[in-house]
């Protein structure tokens, strides 16, 4: 990473979101640019190997040229209210809804009604989604996703019902609803391996877990299913690589999980990548962040994200990645 700086930024959720309320991470500037890189907290060096690829990518080398110049966005609906969600979807502009479910055991009529109030907000012309983020069973995913269909008069699909692709699998075959992959693929040993095609009808892809924009679109290739692409829930900075790497899929069905900058109580940039009437534009490198300085980490949280990119980048050196 020779001439890369970095900064370590800490910014607060609008509200809870993947059990995340103040997200961090750094950005890494280059030659080619910025890139960000913010593997989870929870996630080891292995796993955050491939996200400081991807922003070295970002910062190092850029992106491949895209074959669209703007992307189509789904709004986020994370578990709140009813109201609130009926309220976030009429605010969003966007056609499509992906919404939080299964967010704590025993959820079901909670999520229930937030997917009809979310219906209302979007008419009968638009798309319903929901991502369980793989906290069902077969049995339970089964039940929740007839439930949900219902209540949303139709979903598009549903994301990660369960964990393992057999259980993937075993639903699909039991519902009439398409079931997406997520987690089974980013997190599986070697995405350009891993064999969902059975087990899915729709691939969600993501540029940071995945080791970049090149990476990612091997992945989509390999996988041989319809994609889309989801944020890792990224300041603008890593959100212009997610974006970069739906500009460059050869085909795009479907909206993409981009709209994540709104859970974001600030950004780092003068410009937040944020959806107008449903689309994002796609840019050729990541918005310049001029504004880390107010949103620093404390320096104990600085030091500890400092000291975790110099293991995942010896761990890498060393495996050769």
């Amino acid at each position: 990473m020779r001439g890369v700086r970095s900064h370590v930024y800490a910014i607060p959720m609008t509200t809870r979101f993947r059990g995340i309320t103040v997200r961090e991470g750094m950005l890494l500037e280059g030659p080619a640019g910025w890139g960000e890189f913010c593997p989870f907290t929870e996630y080891d060096d292995h796993e955050s190997a491939p996200w400081l690829a991807a922003a070295l990518e970002a910062a190092e080398q850029g992106w491949p040229r895209p074959v669209r110049d703007r992307v189509p966005v789904n709004c986020i609906v994370p578990a709140v209210s009813p109201e609130r969600a009926h309220v976030i979807v009429t605010a969003s502009g966007c056609a499509t809804a992906k919404v939080k479910v299964a967010d704590e055991p025993g959820s079901l009529g909670d999520d229930v009604e937030r997917v009809a109030a979310v219906r209302d907000a979007l008419g009968s012309t638009g798309e319903v989604r929901v991502d369980a983020n793989a906290r069902w069973d077969v049995d339970e995913a089964v039940t929740a996703i007839r439930a949900l269909d219902k209540a949303a008069g139709g979903l598009q699909y549903v994301e990660q019902p369960c964990v393992t692709i057999e259980e993937l699998a075993a639903v699909r075959r039991r519902v009439d609803v398409r079931i997406a992959a997520d987690e089974s693929i980013r997190r599986a040993e070697d995405p350009l391996r891993v064999a969902v095609a059975g087990a899915a009808d729709v691939a969600v892809l993501k540029c940071a877990p995945l080791g970049g924009v090149r990476r990612a679109l091997a992945v989509a290739e390999a996988c041989g299913l319809p994609c889309i692409v989801s944020s890792a829930l990224q300041t603008s900075v890593g959100l212009a690589g997610e974006i970069a790497l739906a500009a460059a899929l050869p085909e795009l069905d479907f909206a993409c999980g981009l709209g994540t900058g709104a859970l974001l109580t600030a950004d780092v940039v003068d410009d937040p990548l944020l959806p107008v009437d449903g689309w994002l534009p796609v840019l050729r490198t990541a918005p310049e962040p001029t504004r880390w300085k107010g949103l620093s980490a404390d320096p104990e949280r600085a030091a500890w994200w400092e000291a975790r990119l110099a293991r995942v980048q010896r761990g890498s050196t060393r495996t050769g990645g």
